[in-house]
């Protein structure tokens, strides 16, 4: 049995984040039902999520604020064991991608061998930057408004190699866990150990934090190089569009 608490630490880490980039832009809003945050001028957050399993009384809502809101995700998190999934298929909704949510128990620090430079965000010039860099590693733009407001629990790092900027991450804290998000190398530097560097880098960082566990949702690209550091899976995050008309 996987750990109950663990799960929910994953997808309450992810999604306080959302959360909590989206409150200064007032971006984040609650119902009854779910949570959503759409930042302008933003390919993310731009999410659209349930703390429950889905039903098909949910639905007719939810499709209303996405489509008033283009550009909304719906993390389904398949820890029901209901297939509720296929409500969403049903409905005009299609999956765009799935990720694996996983978790590492932090123990002892990993030894940096690439002579990579790590530096915090603290400032408008190298906020933009990042927010320049990021795309051409994920395909779309996180504005560098977001990364200049005054959070309390939000790291954005630019790493370097030779003094030109090849990769990002975000760490988030909530509690004793670390959520490790935006681990991104451009692509004509890839397959060069640069990523699995960033992401022992980001692990050495969340000890120093205090830190007990590490949280993170692995894209088939990343996620033999987590396996390799040692996390483990805990459960799929299918994620949602809705089909063009």
């Amino acid at each position: 049995m996987k750990n109950t608490n663990l799960i929910q630490d994953n997808i309450n880490n992810l999604t306080n984040f959302w959360k909590t980039v989206g409150t200064p832009f007032l971006s984040y809003h609650k119902n009854d039902t779910f949570e959503y945050c759409k930042i302008e001028n933003s390919g993310w957050p731009n999410k659209l999520w349930l703390s429950k399993d889905i039903a098909k009384r949910d639905l007719p809502d939810i499709i209303k604020t996405m489509k008033s809101n283009s550009g909304l995700v719906l993390p389904y998190w398949d820890i029901f064991g209901t297939k509720s999934y296929e409500i969403l298929e049903a409905y005009g909704f299609e999956l765009k991608t799935e990720q694996v949510a996983m978790t590492l128990k932090l123990n002892q620090k990993f030894k940096l061998e690439h002579d990579l430079s790590f530096k915090k965000i603290d400032n408008e010039q190298d906020a933009k930057i990042w927010s320049d860099l990021y795309p051409n590693a994920f395909g779309y733009i996180i504005s560098k408004e977001i990364l200049i407001q005054h959070y309390t629990n939000v790291h954005f790092y630019l790493v370097s190699k030779d003094n030109q900027p090849i990769g990002t991450f975000m760490l988030f804290q909530t509690g004793n866990n670390i959520g490790i998000h935006g681990v991104g190398v451009i692509p004509e530097m890839r397959r060069k150990g640069f990523a699995e560097e960033i992401m022992k880098f980001a692990l050495n960082l969340s000890i120093d934090l205090s830190a007990d566990y590490a949280l993170l949702q692995a894209s088939a690209m990343g996620k033999d190089i987590y396996t390799r550091l040692g996390f483990e899976d805990l459960f799929v995050i299918k994620n949602y569009i809705l089909k063009a008309l």
